[in-house]
């Protein structure tokens, strides 16, 4: 009998020890922006054969030399030339959330790694290196190492096809966005940036708004640690930067000042 309660307890002990946490919810991706200069219009395609499944090449007339600019704000984590074969010179940046963006083909580079990049930056130009066969920039987006299906400003690319792409990236004046994450509870909209004023409403957790503008206002610890930035999602109404995920530490460059 005590052989039997000793190998029930084992049972019980091997039982709980492989007893699985759930997973942390992921992080909201950044906000990311097609890797081209405010304005500029390029044509970028997606194919069922093409090696990450979800890259895309970009091209337009004349394209060789082109700046690239970073997709979003980040950390540059690999600046590398493998020559003939593959990227050849490609950039990678290392983004919140275990997000990367990938740039391939380049034909020169204008960072270094661990350089603090933002919305608009020139990482590097557009070539024709590795396993190129014309000019044109290879782009990829990965989540913990994974390729996954591009978003630009949160809307999905285009699979399978070619679609032409217009970049806000850097643009002076214009609006971004930003996800809620408040883990569940609905985010008080305010009437102004600051507690003291009066609630009009809320949004929910996870709900994607447009920044028209943002201020300063009262001093708040959410979600992404303690902000004073307030962002207008429309006429009279404001919420806490703190609990929006925008891709960016502090103000977004090229959003307006209320």
């Amino acid at each position: 009998m005590r052989k039997r309660l000793l190998t029930l307890a084992a049972a019980a002990g091997l039982l709980a020890a492989t007893v699985v946490a759930p997973a942390a919810p992921a992080m909201a991706a950044p906000t990311f922006k097609v890797p081209f200069k405010c304005g500029q219009a390029w044509s970028g395609q997606t194919r069922t054969n093409h090696s990450p499944a979800y890259s895309i090449d970009f091209n337009r007339t004349d394209d060789l030399g082109d700046p690239v600019v970073a997709s979003a704000p980040g950390t540059v984590d690999r600046v590398t030339d493998l020559g003939g074969t593959s990227y050849g010179k490609y950039v990678r940046i290392s983004h919140s959330g275990g997000y990367h963006t990938y740039y391939a083909h380049l034909n020169g580079f204008n960072v270094s790694v661990g350089q603090s990049v933002g919305y608009g930056s020139v990482i590097g130009y557009v070539g024709s290196t590795g396993g190129s066969t014309g000019p044109h920039l290879h782009y990829e987006q990965r989540l913990n190492g994974s390729d996954i299906q591009i978003r630009f400003n949160g809307a999905l690319a285009l699979y399978w096809g070619t679609k032409t792409y217009t970049s806000d990236n850097g643009c002076s004046g214009s609006s971004g966005s930003g996800t809620v994450n408040t883990s569940g509870t609905p985010l008080t909209v305010r009437s102004g940036p600051g507690t003291g004023y009066s609630s009009v409403g809320t949004v929910a957790d996870g709900t994607r708004v447009t920044i028209q503008c943002q201020t300063t206002g009262t001093t708040v610890t959410g979600t992404y640690g303690t902000s004073n930035i307030w962002d207008r999602i429309g006429s009279g109404r404001f919420i806490a930067d703190a609990y929006v995920h925008t891709g960016y530490d502090g103000f977004i460059p090229g959003v307006p000042r209320c």
